[in-house]
C-alpha cells in the first residue's frame, strides 16, 4: 500500500555509521533508522547473536518459558529500577499495553467507571488506534475517526495545565508523557518537567507513564531519560534501540502498576521470542559495557558546539538543541525538502515539525571523525539553501 513517501535509494548493506546503495553509493546515518539502529549497521555482537540464536531456536510460544526473555527482562528491570516487563514487538504495542495497564488499574484500584488518561499536545506515541487517539498530531489522525475516547490533552510541558486538569477532571488515572518530545522535533522540557509530574501523579494516586520509544536505550545519554531526573516512573516502554533493528517492544512497571496486568489480561504471539530477546540482550550488554551512554552525551555536546559555532549568527536558525544523541536545528522557514537534498549529499537525516525541525539521530557509535564530517555538511547544506532560498524571494 502507498503509505510511505519514500525518497528514491535502496540501501543494500551498512557498516558502522554508514549505508551503502544499490549503486555503490554510500552514505553517512544520521537518522538510524529513526533512532532504532543505535549501535549502527551490521554491529558483530548483534549479528553473532541473531546467527547464534537463529541456528537454535527462533520462535516457541510464551506458553511456554523463554530463558531469554527472562534473562532480558532481568537485565532491563535491573538497569531501569523497574520490576517487570511485557515483552511485544514495536513501540506502539509497549504504548498500548500502558494504555491498557492504566485503564486497567482506573477500574480495580481507583474505582473509576471511565478512567482517563492526560496526554499531551504535539505528542507521538504510535499509529495503532488507541495510540493514534494518545498522540497530538491532527495530521495523524484525520480521516480514522471515531478515535478513542479518554483521553485529555495538556499543554507539553506546562504543569499547571496538569493541575488543572487534577481540580476538575476526577476520571483522570495516568499521565503518559515523552520525556523528551521526538517526532514533534526534539522538544525538550524544563529540567524539573518529570519531577514535578511525579509529585503530582504522586499526589492524586496516578500512574506516571514514561514513553521512552525514542529517548530509550542510551539515547540521551542516560539509559532512559528518566534518569536525569533521579525519578521513577510506574510505567516506561521502549523500542526502537533496543533490538537495533530486530522489532522488539517492552513496557516496564514497578509498584503500584507492576502486578495489574495477569494471566488472561495481555499477550502477544510474537512478543519477547527467543530470537528478538537475544538480538536485544546483546544491544542492552553492548550499551552498557562500552559506556554508550557517556559517549552519546559527549558526542552529542561535541556535535551540538559543531552546529553553533558553523551556523553562530545565522538569522535563519531558530534555535539548535538537543541532548545526548538526540538532536535538532530548528529553521525560522520551513525547509522539508533539506532531507531530500542532504541525501544528494551523503547524509541521511529528516525533517519535521512541521518541516523547519532538522532532526539527527545517529548511532551511539558514531566516531569523532564521522561526526565532524556531519556537522560541517550539514551546515554546508543549510547555508546554501538559505542562500538560495533568499535569492527566490
Amino acid at each position: 500500500m502507498n503509505t510511505y513517501n519514500r525518497l528514491s535509494v535502496a540501501f543494500e548493506h551498512g557498516e558502522g555509521s554508514w549505508l551503502f546503495d544499490t549503486d555503490g553509493n554510500k552514505y553517512l546515518d544520521a537518522l538510524s533508522g529513526i533512532a532504532v539502529c543505535g549501535l549502527g549497521h551490521a554491529h558483530p555482537a548483534v549479528t553473532h547473536a541473531i546467527c547464534e540464536q537463529a541456528g537454535k531456536l527462533m520462535h516457541t510460544s510464551n506458553l511456554y518459558t523463554i530463558p531469554r526473555q527472562q534473562e532480558l527482562a532481568q537485565r532491563l528491570t535491573q538497569i531501569s529500577g523497574m520490576e517487570n516487563v511485557f515483552f511485544g514487538n514495536s513501540g506502539a504495542e509497549a504504548n498500548e499495553a500502558a494504555i491498557k495497564l492504566a485503564r486497567r488499574y482506573g477500574h480495580q484500584v481507583l474505582n473509576i467507571e471511565n478512567p482517563s488518561i492526560i496526554v499531551m499536545e504535539n505528542a507521538f506515541h504510535g499509529r495503532t488506534l488507541a495510540t493514534l487517539s494518545a498522540t497530538g498530531n491532527r495530521a495523524a489522525q484525520a480521516g480514522f475517526e471515531p478515535l478513542v475516547s479518554g483521553f485529555v490533552r495538556a499543554p507539553y510541558d506546562d504543569v499547571d495545565a496538569i493541575k488543572a486538569i487534577a481540580a476538575n477532571n476526577p476520571n483522570i488515572v495516568a499521565i503518559l508523557v515523552e520525556p523528551i518530545q521526538g517526532e514533534s522535533g526534539i522538544r525538550i522540557p524544563a529540567d524539573d518537567y518529570l519531577n514535578q509530574l511525579r509529585a503530582i501523579c504522586d499526589e492524586h494516586n496516578w500512574l506516571l507513564m514514561l514513553d521512552e520509544v525514542q529517548s530509550g536505550n542510551g539515547r540521551s545519554g542516560q539509559y532512559f531519560a528518566y534518569q536525569h531526573n533521579g525519578i521513577l516512573p510506574d510505567v516506561v516502554t521502549t523500542a526502537k534501540g533496543l533490538g537495533n533493528g530486530v522489532p522488539i517492544g517492552a513496557c516496564l512497571a514497578q509498584g503500584k502498576a507492576a502486578g495489574i496486568l495477569v494471566p488472561g489480561s495481555h499477550g502477544s504471539t510474537y512478543g519477547g521470542n527467543p530470537l528478538a530477546c537475544a538480538a536485544a540482550l546483546a544491544v542492552v550488554n553492548t550499551i552498557v559495557d562500552d559506556k554508550l551512554c557517556e559517549r552519546a552525551t559527549t558526542l552529542g555536546s561535541k556535535i551540538l558546539e559543531g552546529f553553533r559555532e558553523e551556523l553562530k549568527g545565522a538569522t535563519y536558525i531558530k534555535d539548535i538543541r538537543g541532548k545526548g544523541l538526540l538532536l535538532a536545528i530548528e529553521l525560522s522557514e520551513a525547509g522539508a525538502e533539506l532531507a531530500v537534498l542532504a541525501k544528494v549529499k551523503g547524509v541521511l537525516l529528516n525533517v519535521t515539525g512541521g518541516g523547519k525541525v532538522i532532526r539527527m539521530l545517529p548511532p551511539l557509535t558514531m566516531t569523532d571523525s564521522e561526526a565532524e564530517l556531519l556537522v560541517k555538511t550539514v551546515s554546508r547544506l543549510i547555508k546554501v539553501y538559505a542562500a538560495d532560498e533568499s535569492e527566490t524571494q
